[in-house]
């Protein structure tokens, strides 16, 4: 039986402040832009500078601590999966696409309190890593 895996770790900057909202039956939901950047060089040997933007949203416990400690420019670490939604746009009638990752892990790398780094986990979710320092363990990586 084949396994399957929708696994995404970043580490980058947080473009803008969070936006967090309540759905109608009051679940926190925290949507945030966050950037990784990428340096290679092109074919004339010039080095050049690549920004990704990637959209991310938290539910839960979760929303609620990236609501409260993540700010625009914050550093952080995200496990999460991919999902996409699909809709009809009401004006053209168009189908529109829309990839997010679904956070299941943040930590906040060098918060300004201490220096030091805070993990958020989604409920329900455990870690037996080190904190966030540590990076990927071998034995997480799936290949």
């Amino acid at each position: 039986m084949a396994k399957s895996v929708n696994k995404v770790i970043l580490v980058g900057n947080v473009g803008q402040d969070p936006e967090v909202k309540y759905t109608a039956s009051g679940v926190p939901v925290a949507k945030l832009s966050l950037a990784t950047n990428e340096r290679f060089k092109d074919k004339n040997d010039v080095w050049q500078d690549r920004t990704e933007w990637h959209s991310v949203v938290a539910w839960q416990r979760l929303a609620e601590i990236v609501g409260e400690y993540v700010r625009k420019g914050s550093k952080l670490y995200i496990e999460g999966k991919l999902q996409t939604s699909t809709w009809e746009d009401k004006q053209s009638g168009e189908r529109k696409y829309r990839t997010e990752i679904v956070a299941r892990d943040i930590v906040l790398l060098g918060s300004r309190d201490n220096g030091e780094e805070a993990r958020a986990e989604a409920p329900g979710e455990e870690s037996n890593r080190e904190p966030a320092a540590s990076a990927v363990a071998d034995s997480e990586i799936p290949f």
